[in-house]
Parts: structure tokens; C-alpha cells; sequence
């Protein structure tokens, strides 16, 4: 196999978290006394990080101040800490592809966007964790996805080039991310995008779950 290692996004890629993410955005607009969002306006939220999830559910007419932000990102820390993991599912393919590719003998890495706090507490819950040579979050570097720092970082501990890493992911972000560090992007067409799904000629391949990326990559050669 021409690639020596693979990252993976986490939300939407790996774990359906997106009922979790919706209670605590639920219960933080509760509490804060702004208007509810329903979950289809949440799954298009995510993408970004924790705090532009927050950003979004809080900007109606006008965006919210410094302020208000702050107390809103405060209170959905709390109440996701509560409810990380509770609904959360492990979408299909991902237990059988992650299986495949350690198989395989190739080293594997997490590039997410969500904080460490969540990340980590969160893949240990879902019986996940072992699988993962690194874990890259929201917040282990200076930017995150779209950025191809967060990406590199995880080649760098992984002890591979960029070059010979494939990141799979559900959304833009990923596939810029990939580009920009040098890695090929394999994506998956279920998970969250912010509202923009992928198409095959955004990605290398645009595959069904996480085993067809192990199969697909096994033959992937690049230009």
C-alpha cells in the first residue's frame, strides 16, 4: 500500500454525535434564554469547532457580542460534558474498517476539530480509543481544519510524511485540510458538512464507509 499511515475525522466520520450535540446546544439556549434550534439546524452548525457551533446557534439577525458568546460557550461546555457520549453511535463500516486498517499494519490518527476535553472523553466511551496511534483535536494546535496544521501535527508524531498519509473525512474542511498538508482525502458521503456535501470531484475517492476506504486505498495510486 503506497500510504504508511491514515487520520480520521471524528464527528460524522467515525461517531454520529449529532443528538448529543443537539442537547447540549438545547439546553444551552435554555438556559441563556435564547430561542431553540432544531437538530437539522445543528447538524448544519457543525464543522467548525465548539465555539463557531456555539456562534451559530446563538446568530440570528445580527451575531452575538464577546460577551454573550463567552457565557454561551461556557454554558454548552457544561451541559456537553454531561450529555458527551450518552446518544452517540458508532455509524457503520467504522468498527470493521478500523479493524482492517490496523490489520493491515498501518499507523492510525485522529484530526478533529472538538476540543481535547470532549475529544478524548468521548472515543474512551465509544470503546474506541486503542485504535489510535495519535489524537489531534480542536485545540492540540494553533489552527484547526481547514488549516493544514492539524494534519501535519498528527504526521509529525505519527513519524510519516504527509505525503504518504490519507486523511478520510465528511466535509470540506477535510479535504482542504488534506490538500493543503500534502495528504490525499478520501471522503465519506454521510456525516456533517455544513450543509455542502461532497462530491467525488472534490475528494481522491468518495467512499461508502471506512472498510471501502481500507479496500479502495489498497489499489490508490497517486498522480
Amino acid at each position: 500500500m503506497h500510504f504508511q499511515s491514515v487520520t480520521f475525522d471524528l464527528d460524522g466520520t467515525l461517531l454520529d454525535t449529532i443528538a448529543d450535540l443537539a442537547e447540549a446546544c438545547r439546553l444551552m439556549l435554555e438556559e441563556i434564554g435564547e430561542p431553540p434550534r432544531s437538530q437539522a439546524e445543528v447538524h448544519s452548525f457543525v464543522g467548525k469547532g465548539m465555539a463557531v457551533l456555539v456562534e451559530r446557534c446563538l446568530t440570528r439577525e445580527t451575531a452575538p457580542s464577546a460577551e454573550r458568546l463567552e457565557l454561551a460557550i461556557d454554558a454548552f461546555k457544561r451541559h456537553y460534558t454531561a450529555v458527551n457520549g450518552k446518544y452517540t453511535t458508532i455509524y457503520p463500516g467504522v468498527l470493521e474498517g478500523l479493524d482492517a486498517w490496523r490489520s493491515g499494519g498501518i499507523k492510525m490518527g485522529i484530526v478533529t476539530n472538538k476540543p481535547a476535553l470532549f475529544t478524548e472523553m468521548l472515543i474512551e466511551r465509544m470503546g474506541i480509543a486503542d485504535f489510535f496511534d495519535v489524537v489531534v483535536s480542536g485545540d492540540t494546535t494553533e489552527f484547526k481544519k481547514p488549516h493544514p496544521e492539524p494534519i501535519r501535527h498528527a504526521c509529525h508524531w505519527l513519524g510519516v510524511t504527509p505525503e504518504r498519509n490519507l486523511h478520510v473525512g465528511d466535509s470540506i474542511n477535510d479535504i482542504l485540510a488534506a490538500r493543503a498538508a500534502g495528504s490525499a482525502a478520501f471522503c465519506v458521503p454521510y456525516g456533517y458538512n455544513e450543509g455542502q456535501p461532497v462530491d467525488s470531484a472534490d475528494c481522491d475517492a468518495l467512499v461508502s464507509d471506512l472498510l471501502a476506504a481500507y479496500e479502495h486505498a489498497l489499489t490508490f495510486k497517486t498522480s
